[in-house]
């Protein structure tokens, strides 16, 4: 089966291809300001990339974040729109999932820390348990000093990525450093999620019957969106 991944969730705008064994094709960009913009055209490219039409996709893959509000709604609403057209249904993956995933250490605890902005950071950790690479917790928002308490209560030997730990490496050494054995922070390339490693979440996922209908997928919000947050703060003035 061909699964089509789309990630909007933060800065990086992604597209790629998977045929059930490997990545067919993918592109990425970079960009705050034109996921909507983008996303189309790339995903013609990967198509042709590929060479195959839309319409032999059979499923589609999304980031549901959390992440950039206006650019989760994109990709989300844009896998909603084609699984409709084509008649297939969605994967959904979280941001933090995917940035876990993407790595590979010899750590016993990942912490995949995305900048939320307003100087907070989201958050999960995850371990490999029989093989299998697991969240143990639930997707948190806070400080970076609460991820850091958090990665702190479990002791253990710890590589962080996502621009949550690229923003917050100084604070992040400082606090754990001195406590844990090890410390470790993975290369800027990881540090957003990519379509190229949800394609592959998403083909797992795919044999185990993961598979929601489109209008049944939400994006992941830990916390109200801006605009909610601008007019509630102008009610109490």
């Amino acid at each position: 089966m061909i699964i089509l991944g789309i990630d909007t969730a933060t800065d990086a705008v992604s597209v790629a291809l998977h045929d059930g064994e490997s990545v067919l094709a993918h592109s990425e960009i970079r960009s705050d300001r034109q996921h909507a913009e983008a996303l189309t055209p790339m995903i013609d490219f990967v198509c042709k990339q590929a060479s195959i039409e839309l319409w032999d996709v059979g499923g589609i893959a999304v980031d549901i974040g959390p992440g950039l509000f206006t650019g989760m709604r994109v990709g989300i609403a844009s896998a909603q729109a084609i699984a409709h057209v084509i008649d297939v249904p969605i994967i959904p993956v979280t941001s933090l999932d995917i940035l876990s995933a993407a790595v590979q250490t010899h750590c016993e605890v990942i912490a995949s820390v995305i900048d939320a902005r307003r100087g907070e950071v989201y958050w999960a950790l995850y371990r490999v348990i029989d093989g299998t690479l697991k969240q143990v917790g639930a997707p948190q928002i806070g400080s970076a000093e609460s991820c850091a308490v958090d990665v702190l209560d479990r002791g253990q030997s710890t590589l962080l990525v996502g621009t949550g730990a690229v923003k917050y490496e100084t604070e992040f050494r400082d606090r754990l450093a001195p406590v844990l054995p090890i410390v470790e922070f993975a290369d800027d390339k990881h540090s957003m999620p990519l379509a190229s490693t949800l394609v592959e979440i998403a083909h797992e996922r795919a044999l185990r019957g993961e598979w929601v209908q489109a209008d049944n997928v939400a994006p992941m919000y830990l916390r109200a969106p801006d605009a909610e947050i601008n007019w509630a703060t102008r009610s109490t003035q």
